[in-house]
């Protein structure tokens, strides 16, 4: 090694620490940022996109959207989804399928939202609560139908108007029209004339 190479390659050396070190004086002069947590829950932001759990979608009346279609498990890429449906008879006669449990294993999921874009219902969606963490595996795997399921009210049987019959009342009621001799009959005229 040359004299002229050894001080080439002294003076790289040393740009290299200087500029490295420019990056350190930076973050030793800037105002540290701590989060306080847990301290902080009640001001604390999550950003709404943030996906923490799988949940299912209420409406105001308590009933989920959920069908038991399992296109969520299909599409699920490391089968964190599991659902157990069953068949049961309707009053009028058909069968129709029925959500039995909807299993969710938080520990293999990858928060990918391909089973929230993929459920033509809408009936699932990612909530933002981060504080997941248990002390035992066996605690990820949650049933997300855990809520009592409502039943659905039996529709009502289709009922007749009420108004047809009040109106047969009505016209019943009513006299009857003058008969037609009140208008001017073209035959008498003609006899008259004759």
């Amino acid at each position: 090694m040359s004299i002229k190479e050894y001080f080439s390659s002294l003076f790289k050396g040393t740009f290299s620490l200087i500029k490295g070190m420019q990056v350190t004086g930076k973050e030793l002069v800037t105002k540290k940022v701590t989060e306080q947590y847990p301290e902080n829950r009640d001001t604390l932001q999550i950003a709404e996109r943030f996906r923490a759990t799988l949940q299912f979608v209420y409406d105001e009346e308590g009933y989920h959207k959920c069908t038991g279609c399992k296109t969520c498990e299909r599409n699920c890429p490391n089968g964190t989804i599991q659902i157990t449906t069953k068949m049961v008879d309707l009053p009028n006669g058909k069968k129709k399928l029925k959500l039995e449990k909807y299993m969710y294993d938080l520990g293999s999921c990858t928060f990918c939202d391909l089973c929230v874009l993929s459920c033509p219902f809408k009936a699932i969606e990612f909530s933002n609560d981060f504080e997941q963490s248990v002390f035992r595996r066996e605690a990820l795997i949650k049933q997300l139908n855990y809520l009592p399921e409502k039943e659905k009210p039996a529709p009502a049987p289709v009922a007749k108007p009420a108004a047809a019959p009040a109106a047969k009342a009505e016209e019943a009621t009513k006299p009857a029209a003058a008969p037609a001799a009140q208008a001017p009959d073209n035959n008498s005229e003609n006899k008259e004339n004759k």
